[in-house]
């Protein structure tokens, strides 16, 4: 049996913790008169929030009526940030803050309830900086094809010859700077 890799596992995420519902419910218990108005959309949230690794990319879709989607290329992130409350670290929770060179100020994308942070941060440096975990081949050395070497020689020809027809003229002059017809 084939164990799966830290990628394979982290392409394979496509729903948050169910700890996420908890922490809902936790956070809209600090407003109980708001409960019954809250709650709807934290659950509509939670049970349509998906998310999708892929090799070029991540997207992040949620919603019923309105629904959003987010698709961002590993190419166009420029820094990744953790941030979590004391309630979220209680509950093994972390949003991962995704930023873009958009112009915008606030995260182009947050990912929540997951609690393979950690793992999940490491693997969109790695995708953002095309670092790959395997050592590379060292690049061959290139061979000069003969016509190469005759070009090189012909240029090398070509330069001493204007070296010895720039030493062959008078000099020059010298000029003067700073006159009314100066350009």
């Amino acid at each position: 049996m084939k164990i799966p890799s830290d990628d394979e596992a982290i392409l394979a995420i496509e729903r948050p913790h169910p700890s996420l519902w908890t922490y809902y419910w936790m956070s809209l218990l600090v407003f109980p008169p708001l409960l019954p108005i809250l709650i709807l959309p934290a659950y509509f949230r939670y049970h349509t929030l998906r998310y999708k690794f892929t090799g070029e990319g991540i997207s992040m879709s949620w919603g019923i009526l309105f629904r959003r989607e987010i698709i961002i290329n590993y190419a166009r992130i420029q820094d990744i940030h953790l941030r979590s409350n004391v309630v979220e670290r209680w509950l093994g929770l972390t949003k991962i803050l995704v930023q873009t060179a958009s112009g915008n100020a606030s995260a182009e994308l947050t990912l929540e309830g997951l609690k393979e942070f950690e793992s999940v941060r490491d693997f969109l440096y790695s995708k953002m900086r095309g670092v790959k975990d395997h050592p590379s081949a060292p690049a061959p050395i290139p061979t000069v094809p003969a016509a190469d070497h005759e070009l090189a020689a012909t240029l090398r020809e070509v330069a001493g010859e204007l070296r010895a027809i720039r030493l062959a003229l008078p000099p020059r002059p010298p000029t003067r700077s700073g006159g009314p017809n100066d350009v």
